[in-house]
């Protein structure tokens, strides 16, 4: 019990805590380089993971075991592609948002810009066709950019709905134009357009949702402090938002890049509202975990996954497991005063 209580971790806000402790280490069932999304079906569950291209494994539980299959996708102009966000329809239809990152986009250099598109299944994923890309950014890519991957664009994302269904909610990374607008952004669609999302999505900016989902303008809800153009780059990234039934908030991690090239992981933080039409309702993000305590490299990509037969990446409630880059060793409880 000792040792327990000298490893916990506490995070203390206004109206609520998260603690981790150490748990059994448990793995996603494949290599996933970004958000890992899962729904259920039937007492089964569906998480898909992805490196480029994605693969979607099924199970009894985070525990498993796993069959994995491949993806057969109706799309072939946006590959590579990371699936990073799902949304299971009363109907069974299923809807996804994928990580795009183009290639040949600088000359010479493997430098990309990422984009959002949308996708569709009517089979629990097994087929997905393309439904195009619904945000990117409208900032000119910088060639000169010296972070190791990106000359601008918008990627690195999580969606989710609000309580009402009335919008779904992206939190995206905006890595493009200049130091003010760049950081953690939000954008947000209605929820009846999800089936045809081209040219739905809109960006809040100076404290409205005006500009476009395809070229609008951002505001950070989370900004960078050093601009992403640079090799020292320091900035929240990746973040990974969930429903906490027990808070009755919405929680989300954030990676940290800090400040050198490569993006070297400061640590991982987390964030709370209670209402995500107000993006300047966030909390202040506070740090959870530092680089020691991921103990392993890179250790982006923190996501919860809930327990039980309805917790996924965007449902939990007092505890559940917290995953880094595909790895949990930990379990994450949450507490209000």
């Amino acid at each position: 019990m000792k040792i327990v209580l000298l490893l916990a971790l506490s995070l203390s806000l206004a109206a609520q805590k998260a603690v981790l402790s150490p748990a059994p280490r448990l793995e996603m069932p494949t290599q996933t380089d970004g958000n890992t999304p899962a729904f259920w079906t039937g007492g089964i569950l569906n998480i898909f993971t992805s490196n480029g291209i994605s693969l979607i494994s099924r199970g009894p539980g985070l525990h498993g075991p796993w069959e994995t299959a491949d993806v057969d996708l109706t799309m072939q102009c946006h590959i590579p592609f990371w699936v990073e966000a799902v949304w299971r329809d009363d109907d069974g239809t299923l809807y996804l948002w994928y990580h795009h990152e183009p290639e040949g986009v600088c000359s010479g250099s493997t430098l990309t810009s990422p984009r959002i598109g949308a996708a569709i299944s009517r089979d629990d994923g097994a087929t997905i066709e393309d439904l195009g890309i619904i945000i990117e950014s409208g900032d000119a890519d910088d060639c000169t950019a010296k972070n190791g991957y990106f000359a601008g664009g918008h990627g690195d994302f999580s969606v989710i709905p609000d309580r009402e269904r009335g919008f779904f909610y992206f939190l995206f990374t905006n890595y493009a134009g200049q130091l003010e607008d760049q950081g953690v952004v939000i954008a947000r669609m209605p929820f009846e357009s999800r089936g045809e999302p081209v040219g739905a999505v809109m960006k809040y900016h100076n404290g409205g949702w005006y500009e476009p989902g395809l070229g609008g303008m951002t505001t950070p809800v989370f900004a960078a402090t050093n601009a992403w153009q640079g090799a020292d780059a320091d900035s929240f990234w990746g973040p990974a938002v969930h429903w906490n039934t027990y808070l009755e908030k919405y929680v989300v991690l954030l990676n940290r890049a800090c400040c050198k090239t490569l993006w070297p992981q400061e640590g991982i933080y987390a964030a709370f509202t209670a209402d995500l039409s107000d993006p300047g309702s966030w909390s202040k993000p506070v740090r959870l975990l530092d680089r020691a305590g991921i103990g392993y490299a890179p250790g982006y990509y923190p996501q919860v996954m809930g327990l039980g037969e309805d917790g996924t990446d965007t449902l939990a409630g007092e505890r559940a497991r917290f995953f880094v880059h595909g790895v949990s060793k930990w379990e994450i409880s949450f507490t209000r005063d």
